[in-house]
């Protein structure tokens, strides 16, 4: 079974990686393992890891949640799933940058697109959504 492999953060671009995601694993009939590194300040697994596992679940597809240890990170963590499950595609979400900072993307951002086994699909909140 093909799999898409999702980044999430619990921040609007995570949310957006998450339902693009889901419906890229609807629309090729994958399976979706969403990955997500525990913050250095988490020392337990936090509540929004339960309402991301909800959406899942709600969503109809076969799923995977894997939330790594703290000080895993977040672009290897998400590389290194990608490679196990053979992954067709990856999923990241990427914040609304200033006219500078277009000029730099993110280093996990970058990590994973230059250095991913498969595709990256890279999305962005919508538009009044903060």
């Amino acid at each position: 079974m093909a799999t898409v492999v999702i980044g999430y953060v619990p921040k609007p671009e995570g949310d957006a990686a998450l339902l693009a995601g889901i419906e890229e694993a609807q629309r090729r009939s994958a399976r979706a393992v969403v990955v997500h590194a525990m913050l250095d300040h988490e020392e337990d697994e936090p509540a929004y890891v339960g309402e991301v596992r909800s959406v899942l679940d709600h969503s109809g597809v076969d799923h995977d949640l894997r939330v790594l240890d703290r000080g895993v990170e977040a672009s290897d963590g998400l590389i290194g799933v990608a490679e196990e499950v053979e992954a067709e595609l990856i999923v990241i979400g990427l914040r609304r940058r200033s006219p500078v900072g277009k000029l730099i993307l993110g280093t996990n951002a970058q990590r994973v697109m230059l250095d991913a086994p498969c595709p990256v699909l890279t999305v962005k909140p919508r538009a009044g959504r903060h």
